[in-house]
């Protein structure tokens, strides 16, 4: 769907996505709403304080404030719900109401600053619980504001300016493409749309270090999104309904699709034991895999008795006494993993919850059930881990036999790289196989942990 044109720019973001944001705010501005109420009509005989006109004036103001922005919000709630993806004819007056909506942001801030000053000149000798109900109403104002403007900044467009581009009527031919100034003007707006996605990941990433390898890894899905973006109208919601809509067809198209072969006997018994041993299996290794996710995973599988079996390890490390390295919480996580397999301590010969871009945490451990060497690999779960999913580039892999080039996805091939040169380098697999006579080696992972 083409991008919302408002303010004479055309933004990153449709008509028909104000839909769950809206109700959200309207949400929090109800409640706000009926709080401030209560607040005046229960103090309105009592507020002899000092500053009690201007406290009076403050309720009295952000009581129809408040009451204005939910009218608006309604109306943009329905209106960016009516027509479809295919008809956003319906959705034609909803910059109308963008614009009301911008206009009240005014008086907000100006009454968010009416508070601001009440409490910290005029509030003194004030019902404490008054004081607080304003200094939350103060706080609650700016953060909705400072939440406004980082999603303008994210769903701003550089690029959206109409003025900027060829009009229908002006169509950009060959020759203009192959003319220096047309050059120019492609490779301008092509390494504009990179900043403007790579300035996007900062600020959604920026509890991350700014180091090297997150600069790169930055700018190598900044250049992947601009690609996929570009000489397309399209938003990333678009991107995801698309994937959703994918999803469902191919849920739709396996519940309804035909078995491959019709037997008219029932399978013989071998064929049947077969089948049992593998799902027996399957669900051993399972078992390594969901423990590689540490305590989080744990305690979500087991909300109530999770937190009671970890408490008494959360607060052991065992860093010392075993090899383990990296990250936080290792009891925790470590304590899970024993409650998840059923191993012992003596079974672990490596653990590493060390977690960086392209860097996931694994862990190698004797299987003596099935006399194997396990290597558990954990998928994505951290935002370094959504970092290395994302950075989707084609890579060179050099595969022995294989004629022409391989490629595989950047961030998979990285993370299996890692990991390879960490079993063999520092010698834990040769440990593990020294360690008791093991008949193989199983690999098991989730997600991201398939590299």
């Amino acid at each position: 769907m083409p991008g919302m044109v408002a303010f004479g720019r055309r933004w990153g973001i449709a008509s028909d996505d104000l839909v769950f944001p809206g109700i959200f705010e309207l949400f929090l501005r109800v409640i706000w709403w009926i709080g401030t109420a209560t607040l005046f009509f229960y103090h309105q005989g009592h507020l002899d304080c000092n500053g009690r006109g201007v406290l009076n004036s403050y309720l009295i103001g952000l009581l129809v404030v408040l009451a204005l922005i939910i009218l608006s919000l309604c109306a943009i709630v329905y209106v960016s719900a009516q027509g479809t993806i295919t008809n956003p004819g319906a959705r034609r007056s909803l910059p109308a109401l963008v614009y009301l909506r911008a206009m009240l942001y005014i008086p907000e801030l100006v009454w968010a600053c009416l508070g601001a000053i009440w409490v910290s000149d005029d509030s003194r000798g004030c019902d404490p619980a008054t004081v607080g109900s304003v200094i939350a109403a103060v706080v609650t104002s700016w953060i909705i504001l400072l939440l406004t403007g980082l999603g303008v900044v994210f769903v701003f467009d550089p690029l959206g300016n109409p003025r900027s581009q060829h009009g229908p009527m002006e169509p950009l031919g060959v020759r203009d493409l192959e003319s220096s100034g047309g050059t120019q003007f492609l490779s301008t707006a092509r390494s504009l749309a990179v900043k403007v996605w790579e300035s996007r990941l900062r600020l959604l990433c920026c509890c991350l270090p700014q180091d090297e390898s997150h600069r790169a890894a930055f700018s190598s899905i900044s250049q992947l999104f601009s690609d996929f973006f570009s000489d397309t109208d399209l938003v990333p919601s678009d991107i995801a309904a698309g994937l959703a809509l994918l999803h469902q067809e191919q849920d739709k198209m396996e519940r309804s699709r035909d078995p491959e072969a019709l037997v008219s006997h029932s399978p013989s018994s071998p064929v049947e034991h077969d089948l049992q041993v593998e799902l027996e299996n399957a669900a051993h290794c399972m078992r390594f895999a969901a423990s590689a996710y540490g305590w989080p995973l744990y305690v979500f599988s087991n909300p109530l008795t999770g937190p009671c079996r970890l408490g008494g390890d959360c607060c052991r490390t065992g860093a010392a006494d075993y090899d383990i390295i990296g990250g936080d919480h290792l009891g925790c996580h470590f304590s899970s993993i024993l409650q998840t397999t059923g191993l012992q301590y003596r079974d672990f010969i490596h653990v590493s919850f060390h977690n960086q871009i392209y860097q996931i945490p694994f862990f190698v451990a004797l299987d003596h059930q099935k006399e194997a060497v396990v290597v558990a690999v954990r998928g994505t779960l951290s935002l370094k881990d959504v970092i290395t999913d994302l950075s989707a580039e084609c890579e060179n892999l050099p595969i022995e036999g294989v004629s022409g080039a391989c490629y595989a996805h950047k961030g998979m091939c990285q993370a299996a790289d890692y990991i390879y040169k960490k079993l063999m380098n520092d010698g834990i697999l040769n440990q593990a196989f020294s360690v008791v006579p093991v008949r193989s080696c199983c690999v098991v992972f989730l997600s991201s942990g398939c590299a």
